[in-house]
């Protein structure tokens, strides 16, 4: 866009301030002391506009002083460099910058006395509008949002109009470079808005790169999977994260469902989707444990099933619903487990992630955990590092469950994977796990799965995994801590030595295996199927 095209777009006092980068007062200052400074188009309005092209020809003969450059900026900028890169049209980057100002350093200034999860909330679903909807204009904005969060305001409470005023026309102001920065504006905001609701009572978020590890390993080796499911979805992160690697595939994607815990996640789980996907999806609301509600989705319908749900819980005063084969325990994440085993289709598998205490717990505990794996329901463990999340140090780490029966040829047996050690910190607290370090635990669970439908023999990678026989399972008093069969970390790790391009194309050329197994089995199971009617059975 030309600086002549920007003649149709106005601007108020503090959006100049804002684009310019400096504070209001400095606009104001501007318009008092110099006679030059464009007049506004309506003198006297509550809100005076000012033609963003004669702004931004006043603001080019103004050299931004040394010592408040931004990074990046060189010496010699003018404000009128910056203004023109925050307008529509202007350079790509506008909405991510704007969004990250209005949920950062501008947020409590904004919201004043309103609480940060409920300021972040409206933040978020006019991001939305913004990226899904641009030209709707406030007043709808505005409208759609009051239907949406009607039901979660206090009694009393009255939507702040001139807020919601401000941050929509601060939005409709910038533009996006790409599709995918328009999504990374959504994400920050929802991201910052997770933890927040958090603080409040809400749940926790699912780690970036823990759905990246769970439906990564999903969607490699169970391609093709038509229902995908997630019972306890929070706001769709797992859902999203096996669309995206389904979609960087280039697979056909699937039929997606999902429970949350109320209407306000629902909400904003299907705004995710919407923004990532453009998927139009009515997700269904349920409990935080399937025993309260056991027949809120039909027992074996899905390909595929993950989730993150609760776990800590005591469940009292429940009858044992009829998916607990395994055994009978009162702690909800053993209810989560023999749950979602019991959803799985014929040759449907699962992720589930678990506090790291389900894996050698004693008691009731050690009874389910035996049950389901003397069954063949436990594919995988997958031991995570601490730190993950951003409000608790709790150790986790993912199950991969399977359909019992569904064991392909050879000798039962369960892949352990000990990725305590890997991550690295971003803040003294947090964790995070490298693009490398998915990459390195999703190829060792692929590479399992490819041993095993070949029948072959699997490796493991010293130090990191190791795939164990349920006798040697059962000698240890069915305990699934990764750590007591994998061996401790730091010893030489073959995946980690060959290097990042070595690990996806080895990753890459074992999911086009899989997917050949997977198809010749097919073909087999039919051309049975063919021979049995021929005989009549």
């Amino acid at each position: 866009m030309t600086d002549s095209e920007f003649a149709g777009v106005l601007v108020s006092r503090p959006d100049i301030a804002r684009l310019a980068g400096v504070k209001r007062p400095a606009v104001t200052n501007w318009q008092r002391r110099h006679a030059d400074f464009p007049l506004p188009t309506d003198p006297g309005a509550d809100v005076e506009r000012f033609r963003a092209d004669e702004v931004l020809v006043w603001l080019s003969g103004r050299t931004i002083p040394a010592n408040a450059l931004r990074p990046g900026e060189p010496v010699g900028t003018t404000y009128g460099d910056r203004f023109r890169a925050g307008l529509p049209g202007g350079t790509a980057g506008g909405l991510l910058r704007t969004v990250e100002r209005l949920a950062g350093p501008e947020a409590d200034r904004l919201r004043g006395p309103m609480q940060l999860d409920r300021y972040l909330l409206w933040l978020l679903y006019l991001v939305l509008n913004q990226v899904v909807e641009p030209d709707d204009g406030l007043a709808k904005a505005v409208d759609s949002f009051r239907e949406m969060v009607r039901d979660f305001n206090p009694p009393k409470t009255t939507l702040p109009r001139r807020l919601l005023a401000e941050l929509a026309d601060t939005l409709a102001r910038t533009s996006a470079g790409s599709v995918q920065e328009s999504r990374k504006a959504f994400d920050h905001v929802l991201v910052r808005w997770r933890a927040a609701h958090a603080r409040e009572g809400g749940a926790f978020f699912t780690p970036p790169s823990v759905s990246r590890v769970m439906a990564g390993a999903l969607a490699a080796v169970r391609p093709g999977a038509v229902r995908v499911h997630d019972p306890y979805g929070r706001t769709g992160e797992l859902l999203v994260a096996y669309l995206d690697e389904v979609a960087a595939h280039g697979g056909a994607l699937p039929r997606i469902s999902g429970r949350v815990p109320d209407a306000l996640e629902r909400q904003v789980a299907e705004m995710n989707l919407r923004v990532h996907h453009g998927r139009a999806v009515r997700l269904g609301e349920g409990p935080f444990t399937p025993a309260l509600d056991p027949f809120a989705d039909p027992p074996g319908a899905f390909d595929v099933l993950l989730t993150n749900p609760p776990f800590g819980r005591r469940l009292e005063d429940v009858d044992p619903p009829p998916y607990w084969p395994y055994g009978t325990t009162r702690r909800s994440e053993f209810d989560w487990l023999q749950y979602a085993v019991s959803r799985l289709a014929p040759k449907g598998q699962a992720a589930v992630l678990m506090p790291a205490g389900a894996a050698f717990n004693a008691g009731a505990a050690a009874t389910v955990r035996a049950g389901l794996v003397e069954a063949g329901a436990v594919e995988c463990v997958i031991a995570l590092p601490a730190g993950l999340f951003t409000l608790t140090t709790v150790k986790t780490q993912i199950w991969f469950l399977r359909s019992p029966g569904s064991e392909e040829a050879g000798d039962p047996e369960v892949l352990f994977v000990a990725g305590e050690h890997l991550g690295h910190h971003v803040t003294r607290t947090q964790r995070i796990l490298t693009d490398d370090e998915v990459m390195l635990l999703v190829g060792e669970y692929v590479s399992w799965h490819a041993a095993r439908a070949a029948g072959r023999f699997f490796e493991g990678t010293p130090g990191l995994s190791r795939a164990v026989p349920l006798s040697g399972i059962a000698a240890h008093g069915h305990s699934l801590d990764p750590a007591l069969y994998a061996g401790p970390p730091g010893r030489a790790s073959g995946a980690r030595e060959a290097g990042p391009a070595v690990t996806r194309e080895r990753l890459a050329r074992l999911t086009e295996e899989i997917t050949s197994v997977h198809a010749r089995a097919e073909a087999a199971d039919a051309e049975a199927a063919r021979w049995l009617r021929r005989y009549g059975l």
